[in-house]
């Protein structure tokens, strides 16, 4: 099974919320825009990889690549 952008999303907003965080708060501590924030839950498929590892990062997440 494949992970797509949309499944990314809902992990980071299902942490996010989990954490009690709301998205202005995690945009402030990831160093992104809360835009990019709405965005990536939402599953843009253009979000910028390196944005997307400072809010993984933020919410104490870890992006892991295997073989499929």
């Amino acid at each position: 099974m494949s992970l797509t952008v949309q499944d990314l999303g809902a992990a980071v907003r299902d942490a996010r919320k989990q954490q009690g965080v709301d998205q202005l708060l995690l945009a402030d501590l990831a160093g992104v825009s809360d835009r990019f924030i709405r965005d990536l839950e939402h599953g843009k498929p253009t979000v910028r990889l390196r944005e997307v590892l400072r809010v993984l990062d933020a919410l104490g997440l870890t992006l892991q690549v295997v073989p499929r």
